[in-house]
């Protein structure tokens, strides 16, 4: 799960640092293009102007998915929840790391969808995609068959 989570978190900050190297602030037309923007506030810019409490709604988000990927009996599951505290931490990095200070900074968006589909970066990817994942994981594995364990065969897990 670490090495996941920890994935998640290389990918974006590396794709944030390419990004911001070469300073570029709007690229591409179409569908998906390239435009740096400095986000304070959740995603979509939810609460903008209190980044402190994005911050720790952040830090809560990351406690909260480590709890469940630590609990969760499926790996499939425990990966999904792993991509989403990845991203948080990300995310979470550039808050804490990035100017104006500590707990204040914006997070790099640099993915923006036309039609007003917003800016987002690789850890609201993940993010995302890794929470739809896990609840579709959850129920899933709710509908195998649950063998008692008197008769499961060794090495089943």
């Amino acid at each position: 799960m670490a090495g996941a989570a920890a994935g998640v978190v290389a990918a974006d900050q590396v794709s944030k640092s390419l990004i911001l190297a070469s300073r570029v602030t709007a690229a591409g037309t179409g569908p998906v293009m390239v435009r740096l923007l400095r986000n304070t506030g959740a995603s979509g810019g939810i609460e903008a102007g209190h980044p402190v409490l994005v911050t720790l709604v952040g830090l809560v988000i990351s406690l909260g998915a480590v709890v469940l990927a630590i609990r969760v009996r499926s790996r499939v599951t425990a990966l999904c929840l792993a991509a989403v505290c990845g991203g948080a931490i990300g995310n979470l990095s550039d808050r804490v790391l990035r100017a104006p200070g500590f707990g204040r900074g914006g997070v790099i968006d640099w993915i923006h969808v036309a039609g007003g589909g917003g800016s987002f970066n690789v850890a609201d990817l993940a993010i995302q995609f890794g929470a739809i994942a896990a609840v579709v994981a959850m129920f899933a594995a709710e509908r195998e068959p649950r063998i008692p364990k008197a008769q499961r065969p060794a090495g089943y897990t």
